[in-house]
């Protein structure tokens, strides 16, 4: 078969699949309650336009697998479909009344005003919501499954740091959109933390990928879509150690910051009232120890501890202390460090920072869930981490939904520190060994 006619094949096979997408998408969509044909043509060709995009702009890193990926990717958005609509108590009594807040205030103008305890990014999509008639659980929901796609996307770029397999590659990016824990918060729950997860890792390739001022600008959207971004953050100060990140790069974090949150400040709220709300909505995340979190404080000793704020300090500090030992420990093999101790970092700060702190909700080990998985395909002895990373965050999940406990949290907080101490290992060996640090500055 000539080369000419192979392209010709393959086009008419990805339009068909593209048009079978479109049509099923459009019929599941049609049978949601409320939706109607205007909201069915609008999820299906979203999630049809979005889907052809990434799948196109990574078909070079899919190789031979780019019609089995494409198909796989079509399923699971097709599922994801099917959940759309369950309201959780979450949609309930927060995201549909401030929504329906917005839609009373004049949308857009509606940013003027402090509107729930998410920060001005998030919002401003809700405010947009709020415009159009039918249900926005479904808008809500399709928000989240589209930056799925950027999760499974950039997971994949960083894993193409580390290896050319097309094979790897095509299964990280299936695999990243059925994670379980990937697939439950956005379209099941109609959570957003597929959208600072997305951010952050796409951030961590790029500067893995010399693209610094790109990643920086990654990293402040995905700190100002959720303040759960600080997990991975420390990351960052060891890029600088090792030169992959310059102090001029800095300046572009808080520059997207105010860019991302500039539309209350159109809208007329308040300078210093836009940028702290991370401060003013502090006591909104509660006051007690853990919330169906596999954290340290799912251990029976926090249980009926009479001094809470000690309890919380300890945390803090023990999350504090970490971090400066990763630090002095990067800063003295600064002229060693390259991408697989800069990874294996991300992921330990990824687990370790949310396994330490007070406060830490059931969805918390949303990145680290992402990062599990792409450390899977580096190095084959992490083969188990997604399976021990997900069954941790499954119990919060559980916890969630049927309102008890399938097993004790402390069970996922056993194999969180089992996760916690491979990622450190692998970031020391490679730190500290005599073999080459994968990539180097390349």
């Amino acid at each position: 078969m000539k080369k000419g006619e192979a392209l010709n094949g393959s086009v008419i096979r990805c339009s068909l699949l593209s048009a079978g997408f479109f049509a099923a998408a459009f019929f599941v969509s049609f049978r949601l309650p409320g939706c109607g044909v205007w909201g069915a043509l609008l999820l299906s060709s979203c999630l049809t336009v979005f889907a052809g995009l990434f799948l196109l702009i990574s078909r070079r890193e899919f190789g031979g697998f780019f019609l089995p990926v494409s198909a796989a990717v079509c399923l699971l958005l097709l599922l994801r479909l099917c959940f759309f609509g369950v309201a959780t108590s979450d949609y309930i009594d927060f995201l549909k009344p401030w929504t329906e807040r917005f839609r009373e205030l004049g949308g857009l103008a509606g940013l003027k005003y402090a509107v729930g305890n998410y920060n001005v990014p998030y919002l401003f999509f809700l405010a947009v919501f709020s415009y159009f008639e039918f249900d926005t659980l479904y808008l809500i929901k399709l928000l989240s499954v589209l930056f799925d796609l950027l999760l499974a996307f950039a997971l994949m770029k960083t894993l193409s740091a580390f290896t050319e397999s097309h094979v790897k590659k095509s299964l990280c990016f299936a695999s990243a959109l059925a994670l379980p824990t990937v697939f439950i918060n956005g379209s099941v729950w109609g959570q957003c933390d597929s959208i600072y997860a997305s951010l952050a890792v796409l951030a961590l390739w790029l500067c893995l990928d010399s693209k610094p001022a790109l990643s920086m600008a990654a990293a402040a959207l995905s700190f100002a879509f959720k303040l759960q971004a600080v997990f991975v953050m420390p990351v960052f100060l060891l890029f600088l150690f090792s030169g992959r990140l310059r102090l001029r790069h800095l300046p572009v974090f808080p520059a997207v910051y105010l860019l991302a949150v500039s539309p209350a400040l159109l809208a007329g709220r308040g300078f210093r009232d836009t940028v702290s709300v991370y401060i003013s909505t502090a006591g909104t995340a509660g006051s007690a120890l853990n919330y169906n979190s596999p954290s340290m404080y799912s251990l029976p000793y926090f249980f009926n501890s009479g001094d809470t704020s000690a309890a919380a300090a300890a945390g803090i500090a023990a999350a504090a202390a970490l971090c400066l030992i990763v630090f002095a420990a990067f800063f003295i093999r600064r002229r060693k460090i390259g991408r697989r101790s800069l990874f294996f970092a991300a992921l330990l700060f990824s687990v370790s920072i949310p396994l330490l702190l007070p406060h830490m909700h059931d969805r918390y080990f949303y990145l680290c869930d992402a990062l599990a998985l792409a450390a899977a395909f580096i190095e084959p002895a992490c083969l188990l981490l997604p399976l021990f990373s997900q069954f941790a965050s499954l119990l919060g999940y559980h916890a969630y939904f049927y309102m008890r406990y399938l097993l004790p949290m402390r069970c996922g907080f056993a194999l969180l520190v089992i996760l916690a101490l491979t990622a450190a290992f692998f970031a020391a060996a490679a730190l500290f060994g005599d073999k080459a640090d994968g990539g180097g500055e390349g």
